[in-house]
């Protein structure tokens, strides 16, 4: 296949898939093919109907079997949307190989996992990443603006939420085989968040999770952080309930306030709530499209060859989940 060259010059990043997920259907191949510096060339399943079903929609090749797809010369890098289960598989399957991985989040069940992936990735000097794409939506920048200008103060407490209605009783989010977990599929991202606000040194303060009663799963829970210059985070999440995914900052004098927080389309003008003594405001930003800025900051880091291995915040969001599960063990075992 030959690739044709991509706005700056470069040639695009080619681009494997393991794996015909949701997330890959509906929001970043979408935004992989509308980007010039990737090219996606190949899709895998397990299953060749699916496969090719994710092929004809996106321009692709369809191939059965995900070893099939890692044995081919014509790619650079692979995103991985496979259960969060099989990702450490085949994550170091790609990294071997000599591939670039965009993995969806987290990047592994627990901190070892990602620690030895992180560590595989720097000594092939391969460009590892996970898909969380909110960090990447200029919303989150402006809100620090807001924060670093004083606008409301000291942040005193952080708050978020992340919650997803039900789901079908086969759903991989209810199958432990597969790491089906509520922390690792919507919790996550409020912790990654309260990390991007209020930095990496994050203290587990209390912690609870409600597991499902036939697969033992955890479907849902909350979490008490504090960070070490007196302000708090209170987060909670779960699958089962009303959709809701928001944030606050409360200071010392005012608040800060984001609706649509992780899953702003690219339509969307995002709306930031600032109330202070004097009043309330609605701050409007621009429409942005975060899976279509995470993609490129992918296919940048590949292009540079010097921002390889996996950022800090990688192994920091899978040190504070294993320390959420085991504060969460702690207190159900009293």
């Amino acid at each position: 296949m030959n690739a044709t060259m991509s706005g700056d010059g470069k040639a695009p990043v080619r681009l494997g898939v393991l794996g015909c997920a949701d997330i890959a259907w509906r929001r970043t191949l979408p935004a992989a093919v509308d980007n010039p510096a990737l090219e996606l060339v190949a899709v895998a399943s397990r299953a060749q109907a699916k496969a090719e079903r994710f092929a004809e929609r996106f321009g692709c090749e369809a191939v059965t079997g995900y070893e099939r797809l890692l044995e081919r010369d014509d790619l650079d890098a692979v995103y991985v949307p496979l259960p969060v289960a099989l990702r450490r598989e085949w994550v170091t399957r790609a990294l071997t190989r000599g591939l670039h991985v965009l993995s969806e989040k987290p990047l592994t069940t627990d901190h070892a996992g990602a620690l030895e992936l992180s560590e595989l990735a720097l000594r092939h000097r391969r460009v590892l990443r996970e898909n969380f794409a909110f960090p990447h939506h200029s919303q989150q920048r402006r809100v620090r603006e807001l924060l670093d200008s004083g606008t409301i103060g000291r942040p005193r407490c952080f708050s978020s939420e992340f919650g997803v209605p039900q789901r079908p009783d086969d759903d991989i989010r209810y199958d432990p085989d597969l790491g089906g977990s509520a922390l690792l599929d919507v919790g996550v991202y409020p912790l990654r968040i309260a990390q991007y606000f209020l930095g990496a040194q994050l203290e587990v303060r209390g912690a609870v999770l409600h597991h499902h009663p036939a697969t033992g799963v955890d479907i849902g829970g909350a979490v008490l952080l504090a960070d070490p210059h007196g302000a708090a985070a209170q987060l909670s999440f779960g699958i089962g309930v009303q959709y809701r995914n928001s944030y606050t900052l409360w200071g010392t004098r005012g608040t800060l306030s984001v609706d649509r927080a992780f899953t702003p389309p690219e339509s969307l003008r995002p709306v930031v709530r600032v109330q202070k003594a004097e009043g309330a405001e609605d701050v409007v930003l621009e429409a942005d499209h975060q899976f279509g800025n995470a993609l490129g900051a992918f296919a940048s880091a590949i292009a540079s060859g010097e921002d390889v291995g996996a950022p800090a915040s990688v192994l920091e969001l899978a040190g504070l989940v294993d320390e959420v599960r085991r504060v969460a063990e702690e207190g159900a075992g009293r």
